[in-house]
């Protein structure tokens, strides 16, 4: 008998909170896409502000300066490209220009110039063209110093001008 009257105690003191506990959540909701099918084709330009999977065809130019931009494997791009990240799968002949990073997976291709701070090509991946690595100090010191030469050149055409007067 004693027994029981033990095994009520603990199953008293076992028992759980009334109120569960919930988790606070730290994963955002994910970013919407825009997505160009396979049997679209587009001619012109094409821009935003949200990241874009190409999986059709694009010509002519392509910028989402704060975006990720992926080119699936069926996609086919001939244009410029601007935009934070690039992502290449398919098939892309144009210059790129990332402000972060470059990735060329192993069935990618790219024949074109190349400017971004960062940038992986994996094995079996075809890359043609100027590859320019650069950070954003630089990038900021080359902007500075267009800044102040294109005064310092006005002044003194300026300077040249009253000269000769």
């Amino acid at each position: 008998m004693l027994q029981p009257a033990q095994s009520q105690s603990n199953a008293q003191k076992f028992t759980s909170p009334t109120t569960p506990y919930t988790p606070v959540k730290t994963v955002s909701t994910p970013m919407e896409q825009a997505t160009i099918g396979r049997s679209l084709v587009i001619k012109g330009e094409v821009s935003g502000a949200e990241p874009l999977y190409i999986d059709g065809r694009i010509e002519g130019t392509i910028n989402f300066g704060d975006s990720r931009i992926t080119i699936g494997r069926n996609g086919s791009v001939v244009a410029n490209i601007s935009a934070k990240e690039v992502v290449i799968m398919g098939s892309v002949t144009g210059n790129v220009q990332c402000t972060d990073r470059l990735d060329i997976r192993a069935e990618g291709s790219l024949v074109g110039d190349v400017m971004a701070e960062r940038i992986s090509v994996e094995d079996g991946a075809v890359l043609k063209g100027s590859v320019d690595v650069k950070t954003t100090a630089q990038r900021q010191e080359k902007s500075q110093t267009q800044a102040l030469a294109k005064p310092a050149t006005s002044e003194s055409a300026a300077k040249s001008a009253s000269a000769g007067l």
